[in-house]
């Protein structure tokens, strides 16, 4: 079972926070467009985005069992941990619209 700490850590930055709840219905899927989701950003974002989530995101997610990330086929899929940390994901989805901007 994960701990809360490791969970408030892993919901400390916000492109885990959507990469999160783009797995809530989407699975698999690409990885570049779980990256990104519905961003609109133009190539310098893009690319320094994907470098973050390549090197930084998507290993701590699979190291903290969130996700399952096959780099070679470019796949990411809802790892074994996923239902643990599925209700917060749920109440952050749920109330997107009462959140302030840049929650998510």
């Amino acid at each position: 079972m994960t701990n809360i700490d490791e969970v408030f850590d892993t919901f400390a930055n916000a492109q885990r926070r959507r990469l999160l709840i783009h797995m809530l219905e989407h699975n698999p899927e690409d990885d570049t467009k779980a990256y990104i989701g519905d961003m609109d950003v133009d190539d310098g974002e893009l690319e320094e985005l994907l470098m973050q989530m390549t090197h930084i995101h998507l290993p701590k997610l699979e190291a903290d069992g969130f996700i399952n990330w096959d780099k070679e086929e470019h796949v990411v899929t809802k790892g074994p941990n996923f239902d643990e940390i599925r209700p917060l994901v749920e109440l952050l989805n749920n109330h997107e619209d009462e959140l302030p901007n840049g929650w998510l």
